[in-house]
């Protein structure tokens, strides 16, 4: 009879924390799904071929669209991939093989205390050391704010990723006669490669999203500019911009470009996943 009894309370237990389990699965994804649908039915009105296309308007003027925020975006993520993935991937790989110097520690706690500061304060530092020496707002400045914001999260996530690899990768290599650079580089790092590339990717779906740091070092433009020592556009700053602007229509575009910044993120995110799933025989 006792037996039943435990065997009936734990059946209780698991099932309450089954429904516990679950409603905390809806409150993350619950969330999600009314951001999604409450951008998409406010935003998709207004994408149209001339979205991608054509420029920006006058203030005042319907139509028009945002292809040089589109372009100064891919711009300005690819000059902040240029400086963040390298720094960040090598530091990772110093840190998961140096881990016991008392530098290494010192540069994984930093690298924490950057990964927790605010962007604005990074666009703020970039402002004053490129901006102002510069004095303009330019796209590098734009790059190298995103550049130091994907540092931290590269670093940590090939550290780690790293650090997951078997010893015996490192032991066979090495038995074999290559360096330990050698070893470390054509033989632990491929192992890594998905772990590592999952953390890439994430910082650059964070840096497409941020508008603080644009703000103080890229500005933006409303005409078409690739020139990088020159303000340029992207579509967080339009999409501040066309928020509060006293225009319906901008209002609507500002929409847009939010749904098209998430489709960007949710692209990043299925192309990690088409890249790293598992090759079933």
């Amino acid at each position: 009879m006792t037996g039943k009894l435990n065997s009936n309370l734990r059946k209780f237990k698991s099932l309450i924390m089954t429904l516990f389990s679950i409603v905390c699965a809806l409150v993350v994804i619950v969330p999600l799904f009314i951001i999604l649908f409450y951008t998409l039915k406010q935003g998709v009105s207004s994408i149209s071929w001339s979205f991608f296309t054509e420029m920006p308007k006058p203030a005042g003027e319907l139509g028009g669209g945002m292809a040089n925020a589109l372009m100064g975006t891919a711009i300005l993520i690819g000059l902040g991939s240029l400086i963040g993935i390298p720094v960040g991937l090598f530091s990772g790989i110093y840190l998961s093989e140096g881990n016991s110097s008392l530098f290494a520690r010192s540069v994984r706690f930093l690298t924490e205390v950057l990964n927790g500061i605010p962007s604005i304060v990074i666009g703020v530092v970039a402002y004053i050391l490129i901006v102002i020496p510069m004095r303009r707002f330019s796209a590098l400045a734009g790059g190298f704010a995103l550049g130091i914001l994907m540092i931290p999260l590269i670093t940590r996530t090939t550290e780690e990723m790293l650090r997951l690899v078997p010893e015996s990768y490192r032991e066979g290599a090495l038995a074999l006669g290559a360096p330990r650079w050698k070893a470390t580089l054509f033989v632990v790092l491929p192992a890594a490669f998905k772990g590592i590339f999952t953390g890439i990717l994430l910082s650059i779906a964070r840096a497409a999203g941020e508008t603080a740091p644009l703000l103080f070092t890229a500005l933006g433009n409303r005409f078409w500019s690739t020139r990088l020592d020159e303000p340029i556009a992207s579509l967080t700053v339009f999409i501040y911009d066309y928020s509060r602007a006293p225009f319906e229509d901008w209002n609507r575009q500002a929409w847009a470009a939010a749904l098209v910044l998430i489709l960007l993120v949710t692209l990043i995110n299925v192309t990690f996943r088409i890249f790293t799933r598992e090759k079933t025989p």
